[in-house]
């Protein structure tokens, strides 16, 4: 790697080693930058080629001598008002911190979604968060829907955002989520492997198609209740809404799911409290429980288990009332 740094860019030029690799990839490991904001630059038409020719493949083979300028555009303002919205700290040093989040939370600003979100309170929480004023997404490294809880890593620092990203972009960690679904597998364990894409008509949904990108959950049963079920789910990869399209996929769609699942409403059958509880969930009974993986900095291995919040402690101990 022979790199060069000119005010606003970076000039990387290409060796024998890096020869017949993918451009994502050496301008990730030559820069220092993660792959995927190497992606975005691409994306954004920020790297050229040493004719000024703008190139955005990123799997576009190199070749040695080839030489690329990566353009890094200023930073922007984020007007973010921090909030003291309290915070369910699983782990926190100087580098990162691990937070339960709840249902209900949306974990960074979006559309409709000004104020409230975990990067609203991590601003109130946290006293330096290098680049928390200059990026779309300040620390986040990976995100839970809104209505899913549970445990989420967030970088405090450069390194280690650039370290996790890349952990979670090369699915080095070990990611365990339960969910209480409808129906019963006729399997006990089963790798689900079905790639997941737009919906070819409801474009705001994800769907298992055949366009879309491979998507691979491990999913164990860990008890049935009657006509539910309760599943652990390791992930391989990490689609938007996988776990989600996945189950329903299988006909096993969590219980109040409000996209993937129809319509249920639990008839006089089902015994009570269960019954009760299901229809009050008013989320999808999706936990993120376990994150497992190395620290950034310290290679320490860290096992982080996020308890379940109340509304599904209940809901499992109805089931088990009720069921058995």
């Amino acid at each position: 790697m022979n790199q060069n740094t000119l005010t606003d860019h970076l000039l990387i030029s290409i060796t024998d080693e890096q020869d017949g690799k993918r451009l994502d990839t050496v301008l990730a490991q030559s820069s220092g930058m993660s792959r995927n904001h190497i992606q975005l630059l691409l994306k954004q038409g920020h790297v050229s080629d040493k004719s000024g020719s703008v190139i955005s493949q990123p799997s576009l083979k190199v070749r040695e001598d080839n030489q690329y300028s990566i353009h890094i555009p200023p930073t922007q303002e984020l007007n973010l008002e921090p909030e003291n919205i309290p915070l369910d700290i699983l782990f926190e040093d100087e580098h990162l911190i691990v937070i339960n989040k709840p249902a209900g939370m949306v974990v960074h600003p979006s559309h409709g979604h000004d104020t409230g979100t975990l990067v609203h309170a991590l601003l109130h929480h946290c006293d330096h968060l290098p680049g928390i004023n200059g990026m779309e997404r300040p620390g986040i490294v990976h995100r839970l829907d809104k209505d899913t809880s549970g445990s989420l890593v967030v970088a405090k620092t450069e390194t280690a955002h650039r370290r996790l990203t890349e952990m979670f972009a090369s699915h080095d960690l070990d990611r365990q989520y339960v969910a209480w679904c409808r129906g019963v597998p006729r399997w006990r364990v089963k790798r689900i492997e079905q790639p997941i894409g737009r919906h070819p008509v409801h474009r705001q949904k994800m769907a298992v198609n055949e366009q879309g990108k491979m998507a691979i959950t491990d999913a164990t049963v860990e008890h049935t209740y009657g006509g539910f079920s309760k599943l652990r789910l390791c992930l391989h990869t990490g689609r938007t809404h996988q776990i989600r399209v996945h189950l329903a996929h299988e006909q096993l769609p969590v219980l109040g799911d409000p996209v993937y699942a129809r319509s249920y409403n639990p008839g006089s059958e089902i015994p009570e409290p269960s019954r009760s509880l299901i229809i009050a969930l008013g989320r999808q009974a999706l936990h993120a429980e376990i994150l497992g993986f190395k620290h950034p900095i310290s290679g320490e291995e860290l096992r982080i288990v996020a308890p379940l919040p109340e509304e599904l402690r209940r809901l499992s101990n109805a089931l088990i009332r009720n069921y058995g």
